[in-house]
């Protein structure tokens, strides 16, 4: 018997079992997926066909993007730049193998048995496990945690085939489209999308929306629609796909938009509209508990109805995020035993890694002014960022969001260089309850595209050294 079983090896699941086992729960995840060998593959989506190589792909052809574009302002030449996009994919690869053979050693390490097969709760204390000679396998366990990821979502006007592909696909082209559709401009159509745009593909994004990137705070979204059309993304809004037929050697597509009927022919077309949970199946339906459009549903802590089994990851409430599974997983651990741990939700980065990125957290200005909070802003350009500007990477401004009256941290919002790793100093604050003072009072290493957020601060209060301040 068991102590805890894990379904899934993805971000949420595979930290849930080594976390398990660190605290001496005997352990065992149990993962469907397999590699060519026949092995069972570790790591989920977001390691094998997700966040892991879509930034490695980002990295590529950014570098081949520069190059081709804006290093003779450095005074540097090239002569005859060349793309070897097999070269670029087997780097990706490389990558993701080197992570995923990572986990089976930290699975070692940390005394983590696994099993390939699909698992199945059959009852609070026993999971079926399917395997691919056919044959099943009941387990004994004392808690269970569902961490069994998401899928890409599928539209009736854009069935997946052989040239209209979901962002797996899109990883994994063996030549650069010159023409490439993206239906959804999310984070995944964005992402995808600058990939292919920078390796020299026609990008026309198809977005059903009216309002473009309506997650983020409104002068991240405008300031990063303009940025994202000036590098040659045709980005058209309130379209929606409404038929699409592959060809031989391309695919038809069919879209409304402001009322016209536009028919265009893409090399391929990305479908990234979403994902949704996999659920299906994996919980036996006499447990009673309830699944609501795919989710599984649980409380604060991520416990379902049935209080030995638990749920984590995509498959239940929240953004789709990595680091919102892993934390849930490390959550639950140390909850089966008996350790008082949460997460707080209120402070969820997110992230695309865009160029520039954009990043955020906490609350933007819709959010604040729907909760009827009495906020202020402070903003600064890093046109203005000595850093930023040696780099070469001057577009964009960090915003700091503030309670008016007690001048609390409430969101910080960035589009530009190091965006992440930015939002994440702002959210170490925010997590200790700092406010604008307190990061207006904090040094800041000069040059650094941080002193970005530090003036951002010192602005919410009239106070920025680097630019104008508001007059009173």
């Amino acid at each position: 018997m068991f102590d805890v079983i894990v379904i899934g090896s993805g971000p949420a699941g595979y930290v849930a079992a080594i976390k398990a086992s660190q605290l001496g729960l005997k352990t065992l995840c149990i993962e469907e997926s397999i590699d060519q060998k026949g092995n069972v593959n570790l790591g989920g989506t977001c390691l094998n066909v997700g966040c892991i190589p879509s930034k490695a792909l980002l990295d590529s052809s950014h570098r081949y993007y520069e190059a081709n574009k804006n290093l003779k302002e450095h005074g540097i030449k090239i002569e005859k730049l060349g793309l070897d996009l097999n070269a670029m994919m087997k780097r990706k690869d490389d990558i993701v193998s080197k992570l995923t053979g990572g986990i089976t050693g930290l699975f070692s390490a940390n005394k983590v048995q696994s099993m390939q097969g699909r698992g199945k709760v059959i009852s609070s204390n026993t999971v079926e496990v399917s395997k691919t000679d056919g044959s099943t396998e009941n387990i004994e366990t004392k808690n269970i945690i569902i961490a069994t990821g998401s899928k890409p979502i599928e539209i009736p006007s854009a069935v997946f085939g052989k040239h209209i592909v979901d962002s797996t696909g899109a990883l994994s082209f063996d030549k650069v489209p010159k023409t490439l559709g993206v239906v959804g401009a999310g984070i995944i159509g964005l992402e995808l999308g600058s990939v292919w745009s920078r390796l020299g593909s026609e990008v026309t994004v198809i977005e059903a929306l009216d309002d473009f990137l309506p997650i983020a705070d409104k002068d991240i979204s405008n300031e990063s629609l303009k940025e994202f059309k000036k590098q040659g993304l045709d980005i058209q809004l309130s379209s929606k796909v409404t038929k699409s037929m592959e060809n031989k050697d391309s695919v038809s597509v069919t879209y409304e938009h402001n009322g016209k009927e536009i028919k265009k022919k893409f090399d391929k077309l990305i479908v990234a509209v979403g994902r949704s949970p996999n659920s299906l199946g994996v919980i036996d339906e006499g447990l009673n508990i309830k699944i609501d459009n795919g989710y599984i549903e649980v409380n604060e802590f991520c416990q379902t109805s049935v209080s030995n089994i638990w749920a984590v990851g995509d498959v239940v409430r929240g953004p789709m995020l990595a680091h919102k599974g892993s934390e849930e997983g490390i959550m639950v651990a140390e909850r089966i035993a008996d350790k008082h741990a949460q997460v707080n939700y209120d402070l969820v980065p997110s992230v695309i890694y865009s160029h520039p990125e954009i990043a955020w957290v906490g609350s933007n200005e819709d959010e604040l002014k729907l909760e009827n909070v009495d906020y202020k802003v402070g903003k600064f350009p890093f046109a203005a960022s000595g850093r930023a500007l040696a780099v070469d990477q001057s577009v964009g401004f960090v915003k700091v969001l503030s309670d008016k009256k007690t001048d609390t941290l409430l969101g910080v919002h960035v589009f530009g260089p190091a965006a992440a790793e930015i939002v994440q100093q702002a959210l170490i604050s925010m997590e200790f309850g700092a406010s604008s003072e307190d990061i207006a009072l904090t040094m800041f290493s000069h040059p650094t595209v941080s002193e970005a957020f530090h003036e951002a601060a010192l602005a919410s209060n009239n106070q920025a050294i680097h630019i104008g301040n508001k007059r009173k």
